[in-house]
């Protein structure tokens, strides 16, 4: 299921979206989410999220 989300930025955020013009700004961001989830070790190299451990 998609939601659509209403997300405040901050200028920082919006000056950064602009690199990606010509790019919806929730597909840009939904690829910094997958990176930075990456990036903490929450998906498996297959992109799925691993299970938290006790």
């Amino acid at each position: 299921m998609i939601r659509q989300l209403t997300v405040l930025l901050t200028p920082e955020t919006s000056r950064l979206l602009r690199l990606y013009r010509g790019q919806s700004p929730a597909t840009v961001l939904a690829r910094a989410v997958r990176l930075l989830a990456t990036a903490d070790g929450h998906l498996d190299p297959a992109g799925n999220v691993k299970q938290q451990r006790p």
